[in-house]
């Protein structure tokens, strides 16, 4: 198999084994889905888990954050965080020293904490590894399953799409960016999106759930907006337009996606966040979200015209692509 993702279908078939949901299950695994929720007498708990497998200066900061968005998008707060540690052989102490410092750095940006998991140094890898696992907490009247979505319901974008591919790449791939034209301050700036406006969805979330038509949220990751706009709408069962002109990105997204010949439909996209509205409070949540400081757009719909995708672009309608392999890995690892 390619690196990446799982092809679609076979992940749907290793999830889709018949059996009795367990007692106090109410999401369990499936496509599209960022995590799994338990029923408790007094709330819900909502568990995730991410693994940090690319190359980045910081993989503890990065695995709390993405574990947080993946519960923040189900309407949950980040509560406890377990992180497996996987090391190289050549790991310097003062390297593992770094990466707990970033693991309790960004728990408290989170207002999570650190609370167990796993440290081994092995041959397996050649580069640290970080599997990470979320615990949130959600009252019972506050959960936005995935798989909510309505036909004629609109899809609305908070945060550029492909700012983490684009960061990534203009530090990992700075030498061929240079080729291209790209200069050093354009480069500096690119790989400062990662901490301006950065990847975490949490404040997003927080001021969307309060919000009136608000069905289900989901964060654009490995794949890009184009693969997780076909998650959101295989949640659902539905189908989906996408309005290319709409969707929200950095400029320099933009150049680096043209030097290095990639689509940043399917560039890595933590920091963006997907909503589903029902149509008719779609326009006042826009208006509410850029009150409270979040711009937002509507960059969709779900159809029930079956489990078809379409992105629209230039007067013209197409399949919107599904990447299996992120283009950030296209990139780094031909």
């Amino acid at each position: 198999m390619e690196i990446g993702k799982l092809p679609p279908e076979l992940l749907e078939r290793m999830l889709g084994t018949p059996g009795a949901m367990p007692e106090g299950l109410v999401l369990g695994p499936g496509p599209g889905r960022d995590a799994a929720v338990v029923h408790l007498d007094d709330r819900y708990l909502v568990l995730a888990a991410d693994p940090i497998s690319f190359p980045t200066p910081r993989p503890g900061w990065y695995a709390v954050h993405v574990n947080a968005n993946d519960v923040a998008c189900l309407g949950a707060d980040p509560r406890w965080f377990l992180a497996t540690v996987l090391l190289p052989p050549s790991t310097p102490e003062a390297e593992v020293e770094s990466l707990f410092d970033d693991l309790r750095t960004a728990c408290a940006e989170v207002g999570a904490f650190l609370v167990g998991g796993h440290t081994e140094v092995t041959d397996a890898v050649h580069q640290p590894v970080l599997a990470g696992a979320m615990v949130g907490e959600t009252p019972h009247d506050r959960l936005f399953l995935s798989g909510a979505g309505r036909p004629g319901d609109l899809i609305l974008q908070l945060g550029p799409v492909a700012i983490e591919g684009t960061a990534i790449l203009a530090t990992e791939a700075a030498p061929a960016l240079r080729a291209a034209g790209l200069d050093d301050a354009e480069l500096t700036a690119a790989a400062a999106l990662l901490d301006d406006p950065g990847i975490s969805v949490l404040p997003a979330a927080r001021a969307l759930w309060p919000l009136p038509g608000l069905r289900s949220l989901h964060d654009p990751t490995e794949g890009g907006i184009a693969t997780a706009a076909w998650e959101l709408a295989d949640a659902s069962g539905l189908g989906l337009r996408l309005e290319h002109a709409a969707i929200r990105r950095h400029p320099l997204t933009d150049r680096i996606a043209l030097a290095l010949e990639i689509d940043w439909l399917g560039l890595l996209a933590s920091g963006s966040l997907l909503a589903v509205f029902a149509p008719a409070e779609a326009a006042n949540a826009v208006r509410d979200l850029h009150n409270s400081g979040h711009e937002a757009a509507i960059v969709g719909e779900l159809s029930g015209s079956g489990r078809q995708a379409i992105l629209s672009e230039d007067g013209a309608t197409r399949v919107l692509p599904r990447f299996q392999r992120d283009e950030l890995t296209r990139v780094l690892a031909p």
